[in-house]
């Protein structure tokens, strides 16, 4: 396999270019999802494109509600993770935990190619200089390998999270292919609710003062009173890792 070439500070990216029938399918899609709600969408995904669809899945703070919402209609559905190798391990036991508590039956653990470690961070500190390009090698070049041969994508990203976020749309096309969003307009209330509903464990980091988690060295507890997502990439001008975009763009 080639090596990538991770290029940091690069521009935003422009909205990309989308077929007339890619965009007569998204207008189709956008009309099916009014009046659903987060568990018709994903519904609508699966049926719309059957054995073509995954979910994007971080197993962290919020993921147990669709990942519960996916088990309940197809237990199979792939399951994409990124195991950047920076992660904190209650991450890992708590995606053990959902995955048998969930009883999903295709988790696809991906992680960042040996030959791109060995090139690009070889002693592992690259997120101390270049968060992008950290960020690129580890979870953007993975996840974009891993979603060859599939034509939609389902996420757990909410409007709420971050400024960028609130405009999106429940179903999106980003890169080539469908991306749907059942959760967008759900509050961390909603959240919440909908946990303790159905008795679904908790990320053990949350009641550590982590409600929003990524990797280890790159996440720190939040302080009363900041933004849900100040420990982020604290102290940057950085709110998405890149794998739903520079800045969570889409059409």
């Amino acid at each position: 396999m080639s090596a990538v070439t991770v290029v940091s500070g690069a521009p935003r990216a422009r909205r990309e270019a989308i077929s007339v029938a890619q965009q007569a399918k998204l207008s189709t899609l956008h009309a099916a999802t009014e009046g659903l709600d987060a568990k018709g969408i994903v519904s609508l995904a699966l049926r719309e494109f059957p054995g073509m669809t995954t979910v994007v899945s971080s197993f962290g703070s919020e993921s147990a509600v669709l990942l519960h919402l996916i088990a309940e209609i197809d237990p199979n559905t792939p399951v994409l993770f990124l195991n950047t190798g920076k992660l904190f391990g209650e991450t890992l036991r708590y995606r053990d935990r959902l995955q048998d508590r969930l009883g999903l039956g295709d988790l696809r653990s991906l992680a960042p190619n040996p030959s791109d470690r060995a090139m690009i961070d070889p002693d592992g500190t690259l997120w101390s200089r270049d968060t992008d390009a950290c960020c690129e090698f580890r979870k953007v070049v993975p996840l974009r390998r891993a979603l060859e041969g599939f034509e939609a994508t389902i996420t757990g990203r909410k409007r709420f999270q971050t400024r960028e976020r609130a405009a999106m749309q429940k179903v999106e096309f980003f890169q080539g292919r469908f991306r749907f969003n059942p959760l967008a307009d759900w509050s961390q209330a909603d959240l919440e609710a909908y946990r303790e509903a159905h008795e679904l464990p908790a990320h053990p980091l949350v009641e550590d003062g982590y409600p929003s988690i990524g990797c280890m060295p790159c996440t720190r507890r939040v302080k009363s009173g900041e933004d849900y997502r100040a420990g982020r990439w604290a102290g940057l001008a950085k709110d998405e890792c890149g794998i739903h975009g520079v800045d969570g763009e889409g059409i």
